[in-house]
């Protein structure tokens, strides 16, 4: 498996497990069954709502004599956290659900705050405005994790450009990763040339298109990337699945990535993914198919009288 170098001599394997949208009562069992095909990447996050049945199949497998350090663990800071003095407590809540003593990555989940104890808001009157609760404040307590040994690494998600950016430039500690939406259909080629220059991580979220998240998340005749022409002809050409394809396409562009699946032949078929080498032809074809779509297009959190667009929430990204 490639992995990942960061400049403390770290390295986080390119293709690890998503957990979104996998439900309580099976991803522990996805979660094993990951760990025993090989898969050392496991990406986390509270708002997830599983990350107690998560701990509790890590657990088993450090009793089986898997090794801590031989597996990567990413969680996030969920919206409601962003104020100082709720940092941490939030990441030693994440600590105790995944029974860990640290983390390996910490994100900030989105660049919105919401009021405490709003989980997702229902009117605009739920969030923080920026200029009250500003990101580089929430990133100043992200830094302090590291420092007190609680996670490894920091970084954020769902970033634009200008954001990710200005944290890069006034931070202590910078950024070293920023997950966020990337597929064929969403290639993002100004994030990826900043992030090279920059030194920041891209990791590769809905990397299939999603086609399986919740109904209130989909737009009107939504295109089916694992059913583009395109991809399926690569496919075809390689005699590998369509998502195997698109699974290589990421790792070939140097981005982690992290497709979720609690099915055992789907878990193995995309750590196959891994040897798929794509030709140049492939690459060309496939880079015929960017349309700026986003699947998780952010829209949830445009609310009447609220400060989030999505023009501030993507900016030139």
């Amino acid at each position: 498996m490639q992995s990942v170098p960061f400049a403390n001599g770290d390295t986080m394997p390119q293709l690890g497990l998503g957990t979104w949208k996998a439900d309580p009562g099976v991803v522990g069992a996805a979660v094993t069954e990951a760990l025993r095909l090989g898969y050392r990447h496991i990406d986390c996050a509270r708002i997830y709502g599983n990350e107690a049945e998560v701990g509790r199949a890590l657990a088993d497998a450090f009793r089986g004599g898997l090794k801590r350090d031989d597996v990567w663990i990413t969680s996030k800071l969920w919206n409601d956290a962003h104020a100082p003095d709720d940092v941490r407590p939030a990441l030693e809540r994440t600590l105790a659900d995944l029974g860990l003593d640290h983390l390996d990555l910490y994100l900030i989940h989105w660049p919105i705050a919401h009021k405490p104890g709003v989980t997702m808001p229902q009117t605009g009157e739920d969030y923080v405005h920026p200029d009250d609760l500003p990101l580089s404040t929430t990133w100043a307590a992200m830094e302090t994790l590291v420092d007190a040994g609680l996670t490894r690494h920091i970084g954020v998600s769902n970033c634009s450009v200008p954001r990710l950016r200005a944290l890069v430039d006034g931070a202590r500690r910078a950024p070293e990763v920023n997950q966020i939406e990337l597929h064929p259909y969403l290639q993002q080629p100004a994030m990826m040339a900043y992030c090279r220059q920059a030194g920041v991580h891209l990791t590769a979220y809905s990397p299939l298109g999603s086609s399986d998240r919740p109904a209130h998340l989909r737009g009107a005749a939504e295109p089916v990337l694992l059913q583009d022409p395109t991809v399926a002809a690569v496919a075809t050409r390689h005699g590998a699945t369509p998502a195997q394809v698109l699974l290589a396409w990421a790792l070939r562009r140097g981005t982690s990535v992290i497709p979720k699946s609690v099915n055992p032949a789907r878990l193995a078929q995309n750590l196959a993914a891994a040897d798929l080498v794509l030709g140049d032809e492939d690459v060309a074809a496939l880079a015929a198919l960017d349309r700026q779509y986003r699947y998780v297009s952010g829209s949830f959190w445009v609310l009447p009288g609220g400060p989030h667009t999505l023009e501030t929430l993507w900016g030139d990204a």
